[in-house]
């Protein structure tokens, strides 16, 4: 039996690295040009520079979800049972901190109500935008913390969480308003609802 030595291994293990980073590095070009060519362009609430999704975690950016919002602006994940009971999990533990565990408002503001700081975020693009680059005061970006699909879960909830008169929720589809039920709290999911981010998972 052939046994390798310590340097067959060292260069096997030089290969694997390089395969990986390879694989990395086409995938991040392939999501960079896909970024590109969005009909949609994303600006920084404060600045108005476009934002740039080379610095987003490369993880999450291959969704069918995400690709569709980049290219629509509208979250695709609105509604969906899938994607709801995620994006409250993830909301809990980053932004209910700042924000209320209903959304209601804390040290940051309301999300929950037909009031927004910074209008634009009555829009899926905006909203997208104020969590991926920051906005005043507390409000960094999140870019670093939640990959681009976790931030469509989130804001699937946040918009779930709404309560008022639904005329003043331009994210519904008319579908979706004609069924708005304001959030009652102590609503469940079932763990494997079917939906876009049952099948998103791993990606």
């Amino acid at each position: 039996m052939h046994t390798r030595s310590r340097k067959e291994i060292l260069v096997t293990k030089r290969l694997k690295r390089l395969s990986i980073a390879l694989g990395l590095g086409a995938a991040t070009v392939a999501f960079a040009a896909y970024a590109q060519s969005s009909a949609i362009t994303f600006r920084n609430t404060i600045t108005g520079e476009v934002l740039n999704f080379d610095d987003a975690l490369p993880e999450g950016r291959d969704t069918d979800g995400v690709k569709k919002f980049l290219q629509t602006g509208a979250n695709p994940y609105n509604e969906d049972k899938s994607c709801l009971k995620k994006g409250e999990q993830i909301f809990l533990s980053a932004c209910s901190g700042c924000h209320g565990h209903l959304g209601e408002g804390k040290i940051g503001p309301g999300l929950n109500d037909d009031y927004w700081t910074y209008p634009e975020n009555e829009t899926d693009a905006g909203l997208f935008s104020t969590i991926f680059g920051g906005a005043k005061a507390s409000m960094g970006p999140q870019y670093q913390n939640l990959k681009l699909d976790e931030m469509l879960q989130v804001m699937a909830w946040v918009r779930h969480l709404y309560k008022d008169d639904v005329s003043h929720a331009p994210w519904f589809t008319e579908a979706q308003k004609k069924n708005y039920k304001p959030y009652k709290q102590g609503e469940t999911f079932p763990e494997n609802a079917p939906g876009m981010c049952a099948t998103a998972a791993g990606k």
